[in-house]
Formats: C-alpha cells, sequence, structure tokens
C-alpha cells in the first residue's frame, strides 16, 4: 500500500491559533510535492479533531488521516509513537516531517527507532535533490556550520523543523481534500502511564518568532545590567527580546531568546538590533524582517549594511534614550 512519494505532516493542534508550525510544514510540503509527485497528508489523533482536518485541508494538505477517539484525547507518547510508526508501515509515505516543537522533539525520535530510519532533528530548510531525495537543511557545530543531510535508504526520510521558518498558506476555504477516519488498531498495546490530572497554563508571552517587533542585543551593550535594559524597552513597545549567541553563551539570557542558525528565525514587522556586528550565524535568521533599525559604533559592521536605519552611536546609550523618550511621552 505504499503511497507513491507522499509528504505526512504530523499535525499538532494543541495550541492552534498561536503555534503554527504545523501550518508552516505543510506549506513547504506543498512546495516539495510540486517537485516530487504524490500527495501532502496531514495525520491527526485525538478526541472530536475533524474540525482541525478540515483546517489542514484549507491550508494546503491534499489528505489527512485522522485517528479520533476518547483512548485518545490525552496525549501519550506511547499510543502515539506507537500508532504513528504502526500507520507508516502500512501506508509506506516517503516522508515524515513534525514540528521542532517539545511535542515534536519528543515524539520524533521515538517514531525513527521503531521504524529503524533516520531523523534529522531542527531543520531550518528542506530541498530536494537531483536524485528526488530530501534534502535536510539544519545548524551543527553549535551554528558554525550548516549540514545537508539526507537518508538515501531507509524510509521515511524524517525531519523536524524550526517553527518560524516557512510561511504558512492563505487560509483556503474553497480547498478540497480527503479526510480519512481510521479506527484504532486492535492490537495497539496498553499504556504504562496513566494520566491522572492536567491543567493548561497558557503563556501570556508571545513567542518571539510570531512577534511584530523584536529588540535584539548583542555584546555590544557592554555588560548583562545594561542588556537587561532592553527587557525594559520591550515592555513599553509590546516587543519581544532576542539575543546572538555570544550574549547567550555569556548567560546574560536564556538560550529561548537565541535568533540564528542554532536558535530562532524571526520575520517581525519591525527589529531593532542593538550592538551587534552581523555574524552571518544571526543574519541568516532575520533575512525576512520588514524594517530594521540598527545601533552600533562601527558603521562598517555587516548589521549596519543591512539596516534600513542605521545609527551610528553606543547602543546602550541609545537604549536609555528611547526609553527616556517614551515614558516622557506616556506621562504627557
Amino acid at each position: 500500500m505504499k503511497t507513491k512519494k507522499d509528504i505526512w505532516v504530523f499535525g499538532d493542534y494543541r495550541n492552534y491559533f498561536q503555534n503554527r508550525v504545523t501550518l508552516q510544514i505543510l506549506a513547504r510540503a506543498v512546495d516539495l510535492a510540486s517537485t516530487t509527485g504524490g500527495n501532502v497528508c496531514a495525520v491527526v489523533f485525538g478526541f472530536g479533531v475533524e474540525a482541525y482536518a478540515a483546517e489542514y485541508i484549507a491550508h494546503g494538505a491534499q489528505k489527512v488521516y485522522v485517528m479520533d477517539d476518547p483512548v485518545l484525547e490525552s496525549y501519550s507518547i506511547e499510543t502515539y509513537s506507537w500508532l504513528m510508526a504502526w500507520l507508516i508501515t502500512k501506508y509506506q509515505p516517503e516522508t515524515l516531517l513534525v514540528g521542532a516543537t517539545r511535542f515534536g522533539q519528543e515524539i520524533a525520535p521515538r517514531v525513527a527507532k521503531k521504524l529503524k530510519t533516520g531523523l534529522t532533528a531542527d531543520c531550518i530548510d528542506l530541498e530536494i535533490d537531483e536524485k528526488g531525495l530530501l534534502v535536510q537543511i539544519a545548524p551543527s557545530f553549535g551554528g558554525n556550520l550548516i549540514a545537508k543531510i539526507v537518508t538515501p535508504v531507509q524510509r521515511p526520510q524524517m525531519a523536524t523543523v524550526r517553527a518560524g521558518t516557512f510561511q504558512e498558506l492563505v487560509h483556503d476555504d474553497t480547498a478540497k481534500g480527503e479526510i480519512l477516519l481510521l479506527p484504532l488498531p486492535k492490537d495497539l498495546p496498553k499504556d504504562k502511564i496513566r494520566l491522572v490530572l492536567s491543567e493548561h497554563r497558557p503563556s501570556k508571552k508571545q513567542k518571539i518568532e510570531d512577534a511584530d517587533i523584536v529588540i535584539c542585543g548583542g555584546r555590544g551593550m557592554g555588560s548583562r545590567g545594561k542588556f537587561k535594559k532592553l527587557f525594559d524597552l520591550a515592555e513599553l513597545m509590546n516587543a519581544e527580546v532576542g539575543a546572538t549567541r555570544p550574549v547567550v553563551y555569556s548567560e546574560w539570557v536564556s538560550h529561548n531568546a537565541l535568533v540564528g542558525q542554532a536558535g530562532k528565525n524571526i520575520k517581525p514587522k519591525i527589529l531593532m538590533s542593538f550592538g551587534i556586528s552581523g555574524a552571518i550565524q544571526h543574519t541568516a535568521a532575520i533575512t525576512e524582517a520588514d524594517f530594521i533599525i540598527a545601533i552600533n559604533k562601527n558603521p562598517n559592521a555587516t548589521m549596519m549594511k543591512m539596516a534600513d536605519v542605521a545609527i551610528v552611536a553606543d547602543a546602550n546609550q541609545v537604549c536609555l534614550g528611547i526609553i527616556k523618550a517614551i515614558k516622557e511621552k506616556i506621562r504627557d
């Protein structure tokens, strides 16, 4: 029952309106399938999830495999990974793509292990080579190198994809697709873990890859204390704070703020860059920013050349000046 060169995307719908990584991957899968042939398919497990299947069709999926059962209402890594491996063995898709969320990082390696195939984690791009193989492009050696990886023999080709890497397709109400409602297999193993209670506590903070305004800081801010002023500015501007690798490695800020090949790709409407020279590891992740304002003492820094507005000045002093001006405007 081999499904030609079908590309499967694992649907993570649990925070659908904020977490768009599944839709972003579907968009890239549509591009890839135009070269390889086959269908773009989504796979959804859960209870009462048919509405999400329709959403995936509206965003590019031609077919959606749905397992909808009360048994699947609560996420179980054992059950979900077993079912995915079972479905892949039955339908034999060419490729499986999963979002590089905590959910995806947990389930994808287990599925790859069960199927004895390869997996490239945290991809920042996907291509098709002249042999029709999926080229899985991911940062390596702490972001110093970009690796291009293929799976020449084993199937499916598997990769997790970083959120914010691709742009989702526009919702299409007229899109047509097939929804396959599948029963649970009779030999589904019994879970070894029983869920007693769960509580969802949504974060009040938006993800940096989804923010309209991002304020990024580099070593040019001078110190950890001065860097923290960027958070004061971000609060006043309803923005998120990002950082370069040296800042993260110096522990001025957590790794979640890393913008670069080893961190997050961002595409804000406004990017403010404070004290960043512009190493390729960082600039590769900000190329889709609509408008860049760079502040640096060095007028020849790469970041200054990329900027729509370049300010030659001390980054810390400019940050303090903007904070003061905004506060005065608020008081007025």
